[in-house]
């Protein structure tokens, strides 16, 4: 155990101290604001004030974690070594930065708080971030800078025993769409041959036909190759089911159809099965509650996990509501249009309120890449995202962190614009279990 001194011990210090420590590092802490315990203290310690007591491990204090609310600051970004650092400390200080102050910064997602021009989907775009704009966004920095003071700490306390956390891969599955062409509606099913008819897409109408009449699977049928590679690899799988009603940007099965009902209950026996909120749940709480009851009723058991569908999310509104409805994990924590860690971590840590500030009991999953990113917004072949993805993931196998994808069931199909990208994911589970 280590013991923190700070002149006010504030829910933003107790946070960010224990996420950096108890959670990353995996040492144990405890806080006093008193100096005459922390003097009489034998074992480890460290103080987080604006002044050291004595030789102590010190760190000079930002007032980022003694304020309250949301106020628009001047960051400077500068180099601690090679790795991109900010709010500078000073010469008395044992590390040249406060990483607390930063790394609470970008975990809170304090910058999404301060204004800001949305994207068509009414998100918090990667370009606008810090991290996009100092190039430091394919980096888990956090996670850096926790083991960069974890061996200036070892320096100074060579004697305590440091544990060390493992590698860890999670492969998440969204499901907008589990078939391309089966389980449809019979508005749509003509509807769908129609508009392949009207642009003369003759490979479509022939797949769609095929499909129909059972000549061949349906190409976004993927669900049994998914499970052959988990079941093989040992790999943590969990499903994200989009149940919403049809719209424009909701155009999954009907959640009424009994194939789609069964579909979802096989995939919990073999995997995890979490929510997939549906375009217009970012700020309607009654939608989203719907949605939720509705897939509790299909598995029979209360439903923990989320991501939102196109990520669409607004802070803290949206992860309020997942709050209120008792979900325990969300892994809507990256960007569309960018890969890399959009909170600066890829370690899951709990959501902070900045509305209200305390520690909420929702867990975030941050993700390093998804599917659509590579192919849609960065434009790379299956080849290109193969090298990218094996770089996100050395920067997480650095440090011991938790390396979590996000993959469509259609972009296993190897059909239309997804041509190849079933040998990708195979080949980035392979390089993710060494």
């Amino acid at each position: 155990m280590i013991l923190i001194y700070t002149h006010k011990i504030t829910p933003r210090v107790r946070y960010i101290f224990k996420h950096i420590f108890t959670r990353t590092l995996l040492i144990s802490v405890d806080f006093t604001s008193k100096v005459e315990d922390f003097v009489a203290h034998s074992g480890p310690k460290l103080s987080y004030t604006k002044t050291p007591l004595g030789n102590e491990f010190f760190i000079k204090s930002n007032d980022l974690l003694f304020e309250q609310g949301v106020n628009d600051m001047e960051i400077v970004i500068q180099k601690w070594d090679e790795i991109a650092c900010f709010f500078k400390t000073g010469p008395k200080s044992s590390i040249p930065y406060d990483i607390f102050a930063a790394s609470f910064y970008l975990i809170s997602r304090y910058e999404e708080y301060l204004p800001h021009v949305k994207d068509q989907h009414n998100r918090y775009t990667a370009e606008q971030s810090l991290a996009y704009k100092y190039g430091f966004l394919e980096k888990p920095v956090v996670d850096i800078w926790a083991y960069k003071m974890l061996a200036v700490l070892k320096e100074k306390f060579p004697d305590y025993h440091y544990k060390m956390r493992s590698f860890d891969f999670i492969s998440t599955i969204d499901i907008d769409n589990a078939y391309a062409f089966k389980h449809k509606s019979i508005i749509r099913s003509i509807g769908g041959f129609c508009k392949d008819l009207f642009r003369f897409r003759l490979l479509n109408l022939w797949n769609r036909f095929a499909v129909t009449f059972t000549i061949k699977k349906d190409p976004f049928d993927t669900f049994d190759q998914i499970l052959k590679v988990k079941k093989e690899k040992g790999i943590e799988t969990i499903f994200f089911f989009l149940v919403g009603d049809y719209t424009t940007y909701d155009t999954n099965v009907s959640a009424s159809k009994t194939r789609f009902k069964l579909l979802i209950k096989e995939m919990l026996d073999y995997a995890k099965v979490g929510l997939h909120p549906s375009y217009f749940t970012i700020n309607n709480a009654a939608l989203l509650k719907k949605e939720k009851q509705r897939l509790e009723d299909i598995v029979n058991t209360p439903v923990q996990k989320s991501r939102q569908h196109y990520l669409r999310f607004n802070l803290p509104e949206t992860y309020q509501n997942l709050i209120d409805l008792e979900i325990e994990e969300d892994y809507s924590m990256g960007y569309a249009s960018c890969v890399g860690f959009r909170a600066g971590t890829c370690t899951p840590f709990y959501f902070y309120d900045l509305d209200f500030e305390i520690q909420t009991p929702l867990k975030v999953f941050p993700f390093a890449l998804m599917d659509t990113t590579l192919n849609d917004y960065m434009k790379l072949t299956p080849k290109q995202s193969l090298g990218r993805i094996r770089d996100l993931k050395n920067e997480v196998m650095s440090v011991n962190g938790t390396f979590i994808t996000l993959f469509h069931n259609e972009s296993l199909s190897d059909f239309g614009r997804w041509k190849g990208w079933k040998r990708l994911y195979d080949s980035m589970i392979k390089i993710s279990m060494i």
